[in-house]
């Protein structure tokens, strides 16, 4: 019986075998990869295949095994998605010689027992959210070659038995809260062959001398460290080294004439320091270095023959203080394909040789000295795009031979001597979009070959002496926005074609002798912002169709021979400068116009009547004497109203004093013309029209008596809280007066007027039907948002943007950008908003200012402000880039679904894992609109690059969404629908306002 027993037995068990053999026969390494397994959150599983129905973890995502032992040696999980706690059970894996985990979400400090991992020789935890310090018993791992803890949260000193590796060869730590001092014992680990610490908030310290020690290593990259001092000697020993990065610090000093002795040497990054002298001698010995960037220093003296004998590609020293002649053997190096010297004191001509010998693809000696002819041969090798040469002295014609150079994309000859017609083939480069030619003596007429450039957006060729014409052709420049013509000797009538250009932003074509009457059709100019045709021999009526053109604000048809009456329907635009002076106009003003505010803009016409004095005609002595009579009896009527108001008033303040109730005095400031008055705007201020309430106060939509609709911000009585141990800034009400007051731009919400009392702070904006784009975007209303609408939104908000930061002097930083301070218009057109946390800072690309308080919103604050309150224009482009994003995906920047991770990570890590089309919204037409909405959320992935070094200015983001439209396919700085990796560097013409 016993027998029988046993034998069902065996055969039960051996019927159930195949149910479960797998987890019978998992190994033990597999148990501890699936107990890692349950301590990570694992959102997008990952993981999935880490189960105990495959009993050979070899075969598992992300594991690799020894071919002949299959034991566990590597375990690579990039962007996963993966969260929790560093998993130590890793650690009992005795063959693990290389982990990855990079751009994940692991979290908490990492454990002091992380040295248990003794085989470990590769360790890289980069891009997550790690915070403490650094354990030092890393140096206890005796194999360990390669550590990368880069881009995470660590903070303190770099661990002091950091000294005592004896194998590393790679220690990466930069994008991080390190704290303490670069410290010298780092010189002591004599395998290294690369060291990275770029960009922790060091406390102020030198580069550490014992670093010429290493005479392994290959790259030093300590940009942003906070180093001072000077570039030590001892860096002339490390003969291997290929790349040395010190830029963006405050070092201080000549550059050591030892670094000529970096025999490997093939980049040197030393720009914006504060290094003087000059360069040393013996550059030549540098024979395998091909990018030398001192820009933005202070050096001094001429560029050295030998520095331009090496085979260098790129040559950068701008904004410093170099003089002299730019030296002939520079055209001698045959790679050159980037000259970048703008900003120095050097003279002399060009080298008549320059891009000879080299593809040279951009050049910029804008604001020097430099005089003669533009070289011949500068697009020799057919591959410049950029040629920048503005503030010079350049003289004679602009070379024929750049007629045929059709890879130019961007040419700036503003301010110079140049002389002579332009060719005809230079008008139609196929791939330019910015022609600048201002304030030469340039002459002859506007070829007709410009209908070739049908990609130019900007043509500046103001204060020359051009003649003839404006070709018809024009009409079919479809991507104009810009038409600066002015103070030249164009003549003849506007042509009709230039009605077609729907993209046209703004046509100043003053000072000119033009004639004919304004074109039918300008209701076309639907970006039309402004139209300056002052000083012109034009006549005819103005047309009634101008008060269609919705987007005017600068008017000036001055100094010309109009006639007729002024259209009332000028009362639909909002401008900010209307001027009609000085022609042969008749008739009444329009009532919005009939007051003293707008005199100026009518003056010089003899026809004009009004209730303005000194437009119409004087009347005869009899009027006159009844109008003295009149005036005597108002002025007596006006003292008995004056005499019974003081009496009243006295009673009324023997009343108010009694019962103790402080007197308020109204302070009312307007910063446009007005139709209407603080009495208007304030009787509208009622619970029926509020439109908005926030943690600053309430908006408010008044319709006022002429039936102009504007918002009015009422301000809390207090903006800040009362905390003596913070230094106030100023308060919302005054930041935003301050910055809105000064500024015009169509993408800036207009601030009419404000009004400041004891108790009451009101804040009148121009009214926008659409209100903000979070709320319209994340609402019940999102599908009205379009591709192509939000395309515009976007541009609309970059320029706006842009404008703050380069062309606002000195520039302004709004600091909190955001969808919910973008508002629309009833065409969908967006301008920024709310600047109550706005700032204005001395130099944007330069400097930046410390702020007492973290500003922004949950969501859009760049990452750097977790360990800095210094900023600067990068924050705001970050959070430009999140509100790209928010359009692209159509999802809030914080969402539950998202975890740990904010809209940026998410949307890296599922173009990662999932790929466009997961990211992309659904409610967009994808089929149509692919291409056009990868474009631009590529230029976001830009934007919100963790580095603010790597982020792009707005001005070139306004460009790259330019480009990035499906209109515009061939621009320059796309290479196969990618934008070229080089495409947003900065020069001259970014640099700040005044270029």
């Amino acid at each position: 019986m016993p027998t029988r027993v046993s034998l069902l037995l065996f055969f039960f068990l051996l019927f159930l075998s195949p149910l479960f053999p797998l987890t019978l026969s998992l190994n033990q390494e597999g148990l501890y990869l699936l107990r890692v397994k349950r301590g990570l959150s694992d959102p997008t599983q990952s993981l999935s295949s880490w189960s105990d129905r495959d009993d050979d973890p070899c075969r598992w995502f992300g594991v690799s095994c020894d071919p002949s032992t299959r034991r566990v040696n590597s375990l690579d999980l990039p962007s996963s998605q993966l969260a929790g706690p560093f998993p130590t059970f890793l650690c009992r894996l005795q063959s693990l010689s290389s982990l990855s985990l990079p751009n994940n979400s692991i979290n908490s400090s990492l454990p002091e027992d992380i040295s248990a991992c003794q085989g470990l020789r590769t360790l890289n935890l980069s891009q997550n959210l790690l915070v403490g310090p650094i354990p030092g018993g890393l140096s206890r791992l005796p194999d360990l070659r390669r550590l990368d803890l880069s881009g995470n949260n660590f903070s303190g000193d770099i661990p002091a038995s950091f000294g005592g590796f004896q194998t590393l060869e790679s220690l990466v730590l930069y994008d991080n809260l390190l704290n303490g001092e670069i410290p010298s014992f780092l010189g002591n680990v004599s395998s290294l062959r690369e060291l990275f610490l770029a960009y922790n908030p060091f406390s102020p310290s030198r580069v550490p001398s014992e670093l010429g020690n290493l005479t392994s290593l290959e790259n030093l990259w300590l940009t942003g460290s906070n180093l001072v001092g000077q570039i030590p000697e001892s860096l002339g020993r490390l003969t291997r080294l290929k790349n040395l990065d010190l830029s963006m610090n405050r070092l201080s000093g000549v550059i050591p004439s030892s670094i000529t002795e970096l025999k490997s040497i093939e980049q040197i990054e030393l720009y914006n320091n504060s290094l003087s002298g000059e360069l040393p001698l013996g550059m030549s010995n540098l024979s395998t270095l091909r990018r030398f960037d001192a820009s933005m220093n202070q050096l001094t003296g001429t560029i050295p023959d030998d520095l331009c004998e090496l085979h260098l590609e790129s040559l950068n020293l701008f904004e410093n203080r170099f003089e002299g002649t730019l030296p002939e053997s520079i055209a001698r190096s045959p790679n050159l394909y980037e000259l970048m010297l703008f900003n120095n004191k050097l003279s002399g001509q060009l080298p008549s040789q320059l891009g000879k010998n080299s593809p040279l693809q951009r050049l910029d000696v804008s604001y020097n000295g430099f005089s003669g002819e533009i070289p011949e041969s500068l697009c020799e090798k057919g591959a410049l795009e950029d040629l920048i040469l503005i503030y010079n002295s350049f003289s004679g014609k602009i070379p024929a031979s750049l007629g045929k150079c059709r890879s130019l994309s961007r040419v700036r000859l503003k301010h110079n001597k140049l002389s002579g017609t332009v060719p005809d083939q230079f008008w139609a480069l196929p791939r330019v979009y910015l022609l600048d030619l201002i304030d030469n003596s340039l002459s002859g007429p506007i070829s007709s070959k410009i209908s070739g450039a049908y990609n130019i957006s900007t043509l500046l060729i103001s204060k020359n002496q051009f003649s003839g014409p404006i070709p018809d052709e024009f009409g079919s420049l479809g991507n104009l926005v810009e038409f600066s013509g002015s103070d030249n000797e164009l003549s003849g009538p506007i042509p009709g074609s230039l009605v077609k250009l729907s993209q046209l932003g703004r046509l100043d074509l003053s000072d000119n002798q033009l004639s004919g009457e304004i074109p039918v059709g300008i209701t076309a100019w639907k970006k039309l912002n402004e139209l300056n045709l002052a000083n012109n021999r034009l006549s005819g009526e103005i047309p009634s169709e101008i008060g269609s053109v919705s987007g005017l604000n600068y008017l000036d048809l001055s100094g010309n021979f109009f006639s007729g009456k002024i259209p009332i329907e000028l009362q639909n635009l909002k401008l900010n400068l209307l001027n009609l002076s000085k022609n042969r106009l008749s008739g009444a003003l329009p009532p919005l116009y009939a007051n003293e505010n707008y005199k100026n803009s009518f003056v010089g016409n003899p026809g004009l009547c009004g209730d303005i004095p000194d437009l119409c005609p004087r009347v005869d002595g009899s009027k006159t004497l009844k109008y003295l009579w009149l005036l005597r009896s108002i002025f007596i009527l006006a003292a008995i109203v004056f005499l019974v108001g003081i009496v009243g008033f006295y009673c009324k303040y023997q009343s108010f004093k009694k019962n103790k109730k402080p007197i308020t005095i109204l302070k009312w400031r307007s910063f446009h013309k007005l139709a209407f008055s603080e009495l208007d705007v304030v009787e509208c201020l009622n619970e029926d029209n509020v439109i908005g309430s926030g943690a600053s106060g309430k908006v408010y939509k008044v319709v006022l008596g002429n039936g102009e609709e504007v918002a009015v911000k009422k301000l809390w009585g207090g903006t800040m809280k009362d905390d003596s141990s913070v230094k106030p800034e100023k308060d919302e009400f005054e930041a935003e007066v301050e910055t809105l007051g000064k500024i015009r731009h169509k993408n800036i919400v207009r601030l009419w007027c404000c009004c400041h009392s004891g108790d009451c702070k009101l804040l009148v904006y121009e009214y926008m039907p659409n209100g903000s784009l979070g709320d319209l975007l994340h609402g019940s209303k999102g599908d009205l948002l379009d591709w192509t609408t939000r395309y515009k939104i976007a541009l609309d908000a970059a320029e706006g943007l842009s404008y703050l930061h380069h062309d606002c002097v000195p520039p302004i930083v709004h600091r909190d950008v955001k969808s919910n301070n973008i508002l629309l218009d009833g065409e969908f057109g967006a301008k920024v908003a709310d600047f109550g946390v706005a700032k204005v800072v001395a130099g944007v690309s330069k400097d930046v200012q410390s702020m007492s308080v973290i500003a922004g919103s949950c969501g859009y604050i760049a990452p750097e402000y977790g360990y800095t309150l210094r900023v600067n224009e990068k924050s705001d482009i970050y959070s430009f880039g999140v509100v790209i994003l928010e359009l692209v995906t159509g999802r809030l920047p914080v969402d539950p679904e998202f975890g740990e991770k904010d809209l940026v990570k998410w949307v890296c890590a599922t173009l990662d894992q999932k790929g466009l089309d997961q990211v992309i919204d659904p409610k967009l037409d994808v089929i149509v609109h692919k291409e056009e909405i990868s474009r631009v959320l590529n230029i976001a992935l830009l934007c919100t690059n963790a580095l603010p070094i790597n982020r792009p200015s707005m001005r070139r983001v306004v460009k790259m969404l330019q480009e990035a439209s499906s209109d515009n396919k061939s621009k320059s700085g796309r290479k196969d629908g990618k934008l070229s990796p080089y495409y947003y560097y900065e020069d001259a013409s970014d640099q700040g306002s005044t270029v």
